[in-house]
């Protein structure tokens, strides 16, 4: 059973679903998603932690800040360590995905001795993401729809036809292999559909200014880091990583044990960007051995 509850932080409302009892095992979700996207986490992990997951600022039912800085990395990590403590614990377990991710790494170097584990899912390390953006035509390229993220048109470009491109993006691949249900399809869609919801998600690309150099020779990064200085991780890490991710190719794992001394590394061969759903059960067991694990 998912509890829908709320907390007042950092001058937003967060919206956050738990289930279970124990130590904390808090999971962030990336862009289009909200808590929803760990579903099959929250159960599982539920019979024996306090699972928790936030509809990240910006989402869902979860407080839209209307101005871009107030989806700068500092707040966003300001969020995640402000729930903790209101569930009133100062140590936990981090499990995040895609920009949930940047979320993660960022609080990870910011915060270490909150955490006793990170666990990430295809998303990439701030220090490596910037270097394959400056070095790699081929990530360039699968990132360029950062870029037009930031546009002023991608909120029309994303809503129009019933939101049909994300759809297509998001849903349509889950539905054609059975691991979504029109009942998720229409999850999605409500959350979407949010007064702001997609607004506030693009913000986190904006806010970050985070992609490749545009053709009219605008600067972006993949730093997203709090401080760029500071991005060796001190905690034990676990990455997990969908190998046809379209979005982060393999690149972005070569030389990640230089920023992640304590690293374990599961690759799914088969997995794309979408691996926690496609895989739910194997994702489960690679946190489970890996939360059991003396590292």
């Amino acid at each position: 059973m998912f509890n829908d509850s709320y907390a007042e932080l950092n001058g937003v409302r967060l919206h956050y679903v738990t289930t279970g009892q124990g130590k904390v095992i808090m999971f962030l979700h990336g862009f289009p998603e909200f808590w929803y996207a760990w579903r099959n986490q929250l159960t599982e992990f539920g019979r024996d932690y306090l699972a928790v997951a936030p509809d990240m600022r910006g989402y869902n039912l979860s407080s839209k800040p209307a101005d871009v800085e107030q989806y700068r990395i500092n707040y966003l990590i300001a969020d995640v360590r402000a729930l903790a403590e209101h569930l009133g614990h100062k140590r936990f377990i981090l499990v995040a995905h895609d920009w949930g991710g940047g979320v993660a790494w960022a609080f990870a170097l910011a915060h270490p001795e909150y955490l006793e584990k990170l666990i990430v899912v295809n998303m990439t390390h701030p220090g490596i993401f910037q270097r394959e953006l400056h070095n790699n035509p081929a990530q360039q390229k699968a990132s360029e729809y950062m870029v037009w993220f930031q546009t002023p048109e991608a909120e029309q470009r994303l809503t129009s036809n019933n939101y049909a491109q994300l759809v297509e993006t998001v849903v349509d691949p889950g539905l054609k292999q059975g691991y979504f249900t029109e009942e998720d399809r229409q999850a999605y869609l409500e959350a979407w559909s949010q007064p702001g919801a997609l607004t506030g998600g693009l913000n986190y690309y904006r806010a970050a200014r985070l992609g490749p150099g545009s053709s009219e020779g605008k600067q972006l990064t993949g730093n997203y880091a709090a401080d760029p200085f500071k991005l060796v991780i001190q905690v034990p890490t676990l990455v997990i990583w969908g190998e046809q991710d379209p979005y982060l190719l393999p690149g972005n794992l070569k030389g990640l044990e230089e920023f992640v001394p304590n690293l374990t590394l599961k690759r799914i061969p088969d997995g794309t960007h979408w691996v926690i759903h496609e895989h739910p059960e194997l994702v489960n067991s690679y946190i489970r051995d890996f939360i059991a694990s003396e590292s």
